[in-house]
């Protein structure tokens, strides 16, 4: 495919063509909507490149001299394959609460779609659609790799493993974490209030058993402070021997 450009004495015939020259091997398309452009001799021309399939990718348009001018698209962009993906997985899961299982990886280029597997079996996105997940209530983003169970039933316990694949390279899956699908322990809710009124309960009986035993009062009185008086001394004549002062406490 090229352009092929004749020039008479006031009309320029231009054909376009595009060619994709890849440096990976890529799922692309590169295509033009003009194959055939008429324009006059020194006037400018329009020419357009479309492509599809490239999530970021470099245009360059290049001449070749000669009878045939070549309009080419590059893309450029590097692909590099998913790395091994990490997961957060809880180990335990309420049975009726929310619970939510990520995996990610950041080396991928284009980014990776994510999958995830149960006990070794593929997840589908949407649980209605297979008998082994029809029980359980999950969204799962290939996108962003996110898997919500809302809300958790006891047959979401089991082994849980993610694989990352973009296309490019072997796909990647990560280790397999086990969650388990825990019941609320209201006995043990019931349980720790119940202590918790108890010893509330001793805490105010000690408390109203002071008082009436008037031990706050007793503290109050052995802490009032005594007086002590003191007497200045009278004049008294020589030789007279008396008691001229005194303290009381």
């Amino acid at each position: 495919m090229g352009t092929k450009a004749k020039v008479g004495r006031k009309q320029l015939l231009l054909f376009t063509s595009v060619i994709l020259c890849s440096l990976t091997l890529g799922r692309g398309a590169v295509y033009t909507s003009e194959p055939e452009v008429r324009v006059a001799e020194n006037k400018p021309a329009k020419l357009s490149c479309s492509y599809s399939g490239f999530s970021s990718p470099r245009v360059e348009w290049k001449f070749t001299h000669g009878d045939i001018t070549s309009l080419v698209c590059y893309n450029n962009k590097i692909t590099v394959p998913p790395s091994k993906p990490t997961i957060s997985v809880p180990s335990s899961a309420t049975i009726g609460n929310r619970a939510v299982l990520t995996c990610s990886e950041k080396d991928g280029s284009p980014p990776s779609e994510y999958f995830w597997f149960k006990d070794g079996v593929l997840m589908p996105t949407e649980p209605k659609s297979n008998r082994a997940f029809i029980n359980s209530s999950y969204s799962l983003n290939p996108k962003t790799g996110e898997l919500i169970f809302d809300p958790v039933s006891a047959s979401d316990a089991g082994d849980y493993t993610c694989e990352a694949q973009n296309g490019y390279g072997s796909p990647m899956r990560s280790d397999t974490v086990h969650m388990e699908a825990a019941e609320l322990n209201v006995g043990g809710i019931v349980a720790a209030v119940l202590v918790t009124l108890i010893l509330l309960g001793v805490l105010i009986f000690g408390i109203w058993f002071a008082y009436s035993r008037g031990y706050f009062d007793r503290a109050k009185k052995g802490t009032s402070s005594k007086k002590v008086i003191y007497s200045q001394p009278t004049a008294r004549s020589e030789g007279e021997f008396r008691q001229t002062s005194s303290f009381l406490v």
